[in-house]
Formats: structure tokens, sequence, C-alpha cells
């Protein structure tokens, strides 16, 4: 998925010489936590989040009011383009720790990306927010695999929501995990297990059954 498919385009920024009592209100107002800075061409300069805008944060202790949001953004911003896929932005702000990253083109904010679109992209991948069922599947690591599991489905004539990869405990080995468009399961899981795959969830040995 493109990054450009779910981004905010509606942005709200403010300029270097801002008060960041005005800023906070923006936010409030807003009901957001991040503000691009940007300059008399629209250009990039900075960020602050509602965290900046805490009193501690403010040089010497002085007044919201006479104290230009310049004093506490963020100068080394993080970026990304409306082309870049959003699945590499998920490590992004895994290892960076950060809540919003500015969607740039042309040296022009054109939308932002925060903590709260990629969890919700996230459920858009694995298909979750659908009526469906999961189960998890051990394979030998080795080409063909997941066209062997998606052969079974299809004889059941069940379409799958998401299909996603886990590494086994081994190299020798993986973990399918697929979503599938169907409630009872049951039929595709016994068939799975009639070919001798290792089904690890659901356990239709216990109370499943």
């Amino acid at each position: 998925m493109k990054v450009e498919a779910m981004m905010k385009t509606e942005i709200i920024s403010v300029r270097e010489n801002v008060s960041i009592e005005e800023a906070k209100k923006l936010m409030e107002s807003h009901r957001i936590r991040h503000l691009p800075i940007v300059d008399d061409q629209k250009h990039l300069v900075g960020i602050v989040s509602d965290r900046d805008l805490v009193l501690d944060r403010i040089p010497n202790q002085h007044s919201p009011s006479d104290t230009e949001v310049q004093s506490v953004m963020t100068k080394d911003v993080i970026t990304c383009h409306p082309y870049d896929f959003v699945e590499e932005l998920l490590s992004i702000f895994y290892e960076e720790r950060i809540g919003c990253i500015p969607v740039v083109k042309n040296n022009e904010v054109v939308g932002m990306i925060t903590e709260r679109d990629m969890l919700y992209t996230l459920i858009q991948l694995t298909g979750a927010h659908q009526p469906s069922s999961q189960f998890e599947i051990k394979v030998e690591n080795v080409s063909g695999k997941l066209a062997d599991v998606t052969a079974v489905i299809r004889n059941h004539n069940v379409n799958i929501n998401s299909v996603l990869v886990y590494p086994g405990e081994t190299n020798a080995t993986k973990v399918l995990v697929l979503r599938v468009q169907t409630m009872n399961p049951l039929p595709i899981i016994n068939h799975l297990k009639s070919e001798g795959y290792n089904v690890l969830w659901p356990d239709t040995s216990g109370e499943f059954v």
C-alpha cells in the first residue's frame, strides 16, 4: 500500500514565529497532536507535538504567549514521500519512537501519517476488520508451500482476506498466518491436517471442536 492511499491531506501547519499558546489552541481546536512548521514557501522546517508545548519545555520559563514554536520545534524531521510503501514506515515508527511522519513532495508538506493511521492500516492489511477466521500453519521453509496451502483453501471456495509469514523456530520452518472469509474454518483445517500440515491454531483437539 502506498502512503498516498492513506495519508491525511488536510494539513494544519504554522510558521516559526507563531506562539506556543497559539499552537496549543490550534491543536486543541482541530484535535491533533502534531503541527508541521513551514516557511514562506511552505517548505517544511520543523515539527512540534503536544508534548513539545508543555511548560517545562519553554526556554527560561517564558510565557507561552511570547515564546515562538521555533524554540521548541524538532528541526531534523523524518519525512516520507507519497509513493513510499506504508509497510516500510512501520519499522521507522518503531525504531525512531515517533508519533507522526510528514509526507513531503517537491519540498512541500502534502500529507501527514500518524501512529493511529498506521494502526488502522495494519488492521486493514491483516483483514481483521472483516468477518473472518484465522489459522496458523507451520510449514517447511521451501518454495511453493504457500501455493500448496492456498490450493487446499481454493477447493473449499473460500476467499483469503490476508496472508502473513512469520519465521519459524529455526530457519528450516516458517509459519503461515491466513485469515479466510468464513466463520467455520473446520473443514479447511481438517483438510489441511489430512494433507499432513501442522496446524498450530486453532487447536481442534479441545473445546474448539
